[in-house]
């Protein structure tokens, strides 16, 4: 296989050979590595959308969606969905909100399964967002499956990180994680037009208000019902002020560092297989005295 082939039909706009070079990527294709060592710099965003399951991100995503490509702008998205634990392929349930989509030229979207991913992202999603940079897209939407530590792994890959609650999720800000709080450039309450959403996003903006007392800027909370795209344009003009304002700070380079640690940390794990492992305890340890410590130490 020519990468550099491929690679230059992705700068291109060849939506089919980016289709076919995540697969690729996904699925460690002998070789794969030297296309990801070829990808050049670019200045695409990232806007990373996460929150809790039913808080409405797929018809959130639909409606942002919708106004870029209004505007003329070409998206690229990537829904990171719960896998089947039959077949580890994504459960593609939420995407029908988004189906008018698929077929949109100006519009490219990809699911993928967490593969059993503890964070709820894509083991390869770094990898596969820095390679859909290189297409020529003016965003890309990333879409959490929002469960476990997702939401706090998303700040690692967005330039922008949209968090995403409803009204009812009133325990949720008692027991909201301080890490969660600090990733968040923009919180959206959803579905607004429901009881106590002035109730919630006062709360909200309380429990904000002690953490940046001394940040540079306050996480702004915008009021959506995208059902009925009420709020959208509001949180748009949000998240492209931020993009465009972004620039390298202290927050950039831990965010970098961050990927760079998961990454060496993926490729030094590769080898080790969890069957191999139990096999070779089996044959360790009815020999008596067997240290777990020793036994790793030795890998």
């Amino acid at each position: 296989m020519v990468w550099q082939d491929l690679l230059e039909k992705v700068k291109q706009g060849d939506a089919k050979a980016l289709a076919r070079s995540i697969s690729l990527i996904e699925n460690e294709y002998e070789g794969y590595e030297t296309l990801l060592q070829s990808l050049p710099a670019t200045n695409t965003k990232i806007i990373g959308i996460t929150g809790p399951p039913g808080a409405g991100k797929s018809t959130l995503v639909d409606a942002l969606i919708g106004l870029l490509v209004a505007s003329g702008k070409k998206i690229g998205v990537v829904c990171v969905d719960p896998s089947s634990p039959f077949h580890l392929g994504a459960v593609l349930g939420d995407r029908i909100r988004m189906s008018e989509w698929y077929t949109h030229p100006g519009v490219f979207i990809r699911s993928l399964a967490t593969r059993g991913s503890m964070g709820g992202l894509h083991p390869k999603i770094i990898e596969i967002t820095d390679l859909m940079k290189v297409f020529p897209f003016d965003h890309v939407i990333v879409e959490t499956v929002g469960v476990g530590q997702s939401e706090i792994e998303i700040a690692g890959l967005a330039d922008s990180t949209v968090v995403v609650m409803v009204p009812e999720g009133g325990d949720e800000i008692q027991t909201m994680k301080a890490g969660l709080m600090e990733i968040a450039d923009v919180f959206v309450v959803n579905k607004a037009d429901r009881p106590d959403a002035d109730l919630f996003v006062n709360n909200l903006r309380l429990m904000l208000a002690p953490a940046f007392r001394s940040h540079y800027n306050e996480v702004p909370v915008v009021k959506t019902v995208a059902s009925q795209q009420k709020g959208i344009t509001e949180l748009l003009d949000i998240i492209i002020h931020q993009l465009q304002k972004s620039h390298l700070t202290d927050k950039k380079f831990w965010l970098l560092a961050e990927r760079a640690f998961h990454l060496i940390q993926q490729k030094r794990m590769k080898e080790i297989k969890k069957d191999v492992l139990k096999k070779e305890i089996e044959l360790q340890y009815p020999k008596g005295g067997f240290n777990l410590y020793r036994f790793i130490a030795d890998k």
